[in-house]
């Protein structure tokens, strides 16, 4: 290996192990709390050093978000090319996106950086152009998921894919919103289990666009009260 390969290997190596410093660090505290200097020191860096990689905080805080982005592309990955006819894979991407919030509870809550302006100034065009390319294989994946039920007759062919997805998506992150924040709220003083009506949800959705064959092939779909891992195993 030249000195110019070690060189990059290395730069890539010290890039990683400043995410994984600085994954700590926002989890524990969140964007606000955090700040460069203690970044630096859970990743045994001087300041300085730490600048050379990255060009402030929102810019580290979305390199982590990203990384969260490819934990989310393989789950989805995994549940858009089950071999299993399409209606089925949409139940799965579904579940997939919840399995996401479940066990990647941090990586989903750094999704809401979107939502505070007053952070978006500091972030430097490259991160920006970057995020937005981790957020576009994301959705290729899902739209691509829907064009395939449109094309098998699954779903009505007057549908837009990435409207379908973007329909779905924002049902089920403003619901599972819900849960991360008022779950035992909503329960305790409305009876509502949340995760349950996310499923009915997102299954009375996915119906209102099903064609009548699809509707015939798959009635197991329309059950909006039984739990997802029902329908794929019926």
């Amino acid at each position: 290996m030249g000195i110019k390969e070690r060189r990059v290997r290395e730069k890539e190596a010290r890039r990683e192990e400043i995410i994984i410093a600085a994954e700590k660090v926002f989890f524990h505290k969140g964007l606000a709390e955090s700040t460069m200097d203690e970044i630096a020191e859970a990743a045994e860096l001087s300041k300085g050093t730490l600048y050379l990689y990255y060009k402030s905080k929102e810019d580290l805080y979305l390199a982590v978000s990203m990384r969260g982005m490819d934990v989310m592309y393989e789950l989805f990955e995994r549940a858009v090319t089950a071999p299993e006819p399409s209606i089925k894979r949409i139940a799965n991407l579904g579940e997939a996106y919840y399995e996401y919030f479940e066990k990647h509870r941090d990586y989903f809550r750094m999704f809401y950086f979107f939502e505070n302006p007053q952070f978006h100034s500091q972030v430097s065009p490259e991160i920006l152009e970057q995020c937005r390319e981790s957020d576009k294989r994301v959705w290729a994946l899902v739209a691509g998921l829907i064009r395939s039920a449109i094309d098998e007759g699954m779903l009505h062919s007057g549908l837009d894919p990435m409207e379908v997805g973007v329909m779905l998506w924002s049902n089920s992150n403003g619901l599972m919103r819900l849960i991360d924040r008022q779950d035992h709220y909503v329960n305790e003083t409305l009876g509502v289990d949340l995760p349950a009506l996310l499923r009915k949800s997102n299954a009375f959705l996915v119906e209102a666009m099903m064609t009548e064959e699809a509707k015939k092939l798959f009635p197991s779909a329309l059950l909006y009260h039984q739990p997802v891992e029902q329908i794929r195993r019926a």
